[in-house]
Formats: C-alpha cells, sequence, structure tokens
C-alpha cells in the first residue's frame, strides 16, 4: 500500500529542468556580483577627467621682438586625466594635462599688439599619503613639453619668435574634503616646478633666416635650469557638486621666463577656470573566472 500521492513522471522531469534553470540562473547572476566587489575594492581602476575654460591676464616681454611689457587678455583651455598606478602598492597617481592658452597683448602706448600662444602637455608621477581621512597629500616628479609662439604686428623684420622648450622638475598636490550643507567639497592646491630641461632660442641679433635658410648655428638650443628659467604653475580649485555633476571652480597662475643668449623674456597668466569633473569606474573582466 503506497502512501501520499504519485508524481508522474513528466512533473518530475519539469520540476527537474525548473530546478537546474534556476540554479545556473543563480550561478549566472551571482558571478558579476563577484566581479563588480573585487573590482570596486581596486583603487586603479577609478578615473577623474576634468575639462576646464578660462579667461584672464596675461604680460608678455619678449626682447627678441621688442623691449616693452605688453598686456593683454588670454583664453586657456585646460584637460586632466587623472588615475592611480599599481607602483609602490597603489599609491603612485598619474596625471595627464594638455593646456592651452592664445593671447591678444597691447603695448603701453597702444601703438602695438602682440599674438601669443602656448601648447602645454605635462605628466606627473606623484606619490601619495593621508594623514587624516580628509587631506591627502602628493609629490613626485613631473616632465613637460612646451611649443608656441609670439608675433608682433609692428616688426618688418623678425617679427615672429617660435618657442620650443621641455624639462623635467617636481609636481606637488593637496586636496581637502569638506562638507557643507549637506553636500561634499574638495578643495586642490596644485604646483609644478621646472628644474633642467632646454629650449630652443636664436641668438641676440640672429635671425631666423640665418638659422634655418644659412644653417649659421649659434647656441640655438639652450640647456636650462631653474636660476636661469625660472617656470612654476599653480592651481587652485575647488569641485563642487551640482545635481548629479560636479563643478570646479579654479584659479590659475602660470609663470614662464627665461634669460638666454642675452634675450629676456617672461609669459605671466593669471586666469579663473569653470569648468566639470567626471568620476568613473573602469570595469575590466576578471580573467581569474571561468
Amino acid at each position: 500500500m503506497h502512501i501520499g500521492k504519485t508524481i508522474p513522471h513528466s512533473e518530475f522531469r519539469i520540476m527537474r529542468v525548473v530546478r537546474t534553470v534556476s540554479v545556473v540562473c543563480l550561478a549566472i547572476a551571482l558571478i558579476p556580483v563577484g566581479t563588480r566587489a573585487q573590482e570596486a575594492g581596486d583603487p586603479t581602476l577609478l578615473r577623474s577627467h576634468a575639462s576646464l575654460f578660462g579667461v584672464g591676464y596675461h604680460n608678455l616681454l619678449d626682447t627678441y621682438l621688442s623691449p616693452l611689457e605688453y598686456t593683454g587678455t588670454e583664453v586657456r583651455i585646460l584637460r586632466e586625466h587623472a588615475r592611480l598606478t599599481h607602483l609602490m602598492n597603489d599609491r603612485v597617481a598619474y596625471q595627464n594635462t594638455l593646456q592651452g592658452h592664445i593671447a591678444y597683448c597691447k603695448s603701453p602706448t597702444d601703438d602695438a599688439k602682440t599674438i601669443s600662444g602656448m601648447v602645454d602637455w605635462t605628466f606627473a608621477w606623484r606619490y601619495q599619503w593621508q594623514p587624516s581621512e580628509s587631506l591627502t597629500l602628493q609629490a613626485g616628479p613631473a616632465i613637460g613639453t612646451h611649443l608656441g609662439f609670439a608675433y608682433n604686428t609692428r616688426n618688418g623684420n623678425n617679427p615672429a619668435q617660435a618657442r620650443i622648450a621641455v624639462d623635467a622638475g617636481l609636481s606637488a598636490a593637496a586636496s581637502y574634503r569638506f562638507q557643507c550643507l549637506g553636500k561634499s567639497f574638495t578643495a586642490r592646491y596644485q604646483a609644478d616646478l621646472p628644474l633642467v630641461g632646454a629650449m630652443f632660442s636664436p641668438n641676440y641679433t640672429q635671425s631666423y633666416y640665418e638659422i634655418f635658410s644659412l644653417g649659421n648655428y649659434d647656441h640655438n638650443i639652450c640647456a636650462t635650469h631653474l636660476f636661469q628659467a625660472f617656470n612654476i604653475s599653480q592651481m587652485l580649485s575647488l569641485d563642487m557638486p551640482l545635481g548629479n555633476h560636479t563643478i570646479r571652480l579654479g584659479y590659475l597662475c602660470n609663470i614662464r621666463q627665461s634669460h638666454v643668449n642675452h634675450l629676456k623674456s617672461h609669459d605671466w597668466s593669471h586666469a579663473f577656470m569653470l569648468g566639470y569633473v567626471k568620476q568613473f569606474q573602469l570595469i575590466k573582466p576578471n580573467r581569474k573566472q571561468p
């Protein structure tokens, strides 16, 4: 005598299929969760991109073109990419900064104009540590390349000057996170100081026709150092939330000056910057998973 209800063979097969499908679906659902949890703990997958636009004051001197200082307005664009690397146990941050500006300046007597522009590309590797939960400090080496020009509208002979330079130095940054009105803000200061490098410059009274057409080289590739070509770039910024976005307000002070081949030059910039910051996390497949 049998006690209980006998399950038909067809219904038993359906239950077995449902159970198998459920186990497979559960396994598929758990795999991505485990992978993302592992990736979320990897700080090197975090990326930060910033795009800024600025307008400010520009002071220009180039004794190859004129003994006078020219002042005017500049327009500047800056793009920054930052991330952590695996160096020194994920404590080295890498930063790639590309910025360019164009300036329109006038002489003190307003009888001549100078148009100048420069593109700067800087790479920095900074070791970072946290004295507190809110404060992060960074310091390390940096290299930079610089390409630009200056054109004087009044000069008949030698109206333009090319600017080409490479350098290596130090980069430091400090960021502080704080809460205000229930929102998270980040204040940041960064300074880049080149120590040694090389730059192109014609010699005193030497024309570009002599350099490139006649091939008369006269110490036109000059080694530079801190006391011969003092350059420093400083950026003070504040990141603040605006809805689902992060807005960055900043002040940029960029000083470039040199004294080589009996020629003096400087570019002093003071610009107020406005832009946005985009932070995201890369999701890579875990190769250890089947």
